[in-house]
């Protein structure tokens, strides 16, 4: 299994609307490297719900991977926000993956404490000036969030 972090603004898509629904499609990722982060995934991998442009900013819940490789139909959608209009149904730029809710913590893991934890180089995350929705986490560094939080890593998310 994998780890992964995912960041949502969480006045546009928070935690609690996908523990509401209870899975969703993760649409709308319009930059490469995401992208490619998004198309290595695996079903079954975990990954770090984070709230961006929030205050504060921070780690908010766990989701699960439940597929994988799935075409992001915004992409072909005019109204969209993320519409690419060099992308077609033949050719699509922009996959995605569907993900289902495992837990919202108990308390917010904030930026400035997983700075406080974590070197740049261990989460990208707390590198300043990172931009990227879409990032993997070393298991080592998996297990120490879910530490934080005191969810056990031991127990089947």
């Amino acid at each position: 299994m994998n780890y992964w972090l995912m960041k949502s603004e969480p006045s546009v898509y928070s935690i609690w609307d996908l523990q509401r629904e209870g899975q969703t499609l993760w649409d709308g990722v319009r930059n490469y490297q995401a992208r490619n982060y998004l198309k290595a995934m695996q079903v079954g991998d975990r990954a770090f719900f984070y709230h961006s442009n929030a205050n504060p900013p921070g780690i908010a819940g766990l989701m699960a991977i439940l597929e994988t490789q799935v075409v992001d139909p915004s992409q072909f959608d005019p109204a969209s926000p993320y519409y690419d209009p060099k992308s077609t149904r033949e050719d699509p730029r922009w996959h995605t993956v569907r993900v289902r809710f495992v837990s919202a913590f108990g308390r917010l893991i904030p930026l400035a404490e997983l700075r406080d934890t974590f070197t740049p180089e261990e989460l990208e995350v707390v590198r300043r000036g990172t931009r990227l929705s879409v990032m993997p986490v070393a298991e080592g560094v998996a297990k120490r969030l879910l530490a934080l939080t005191g969810v056990s890593t031991q127990s089947p998310l």
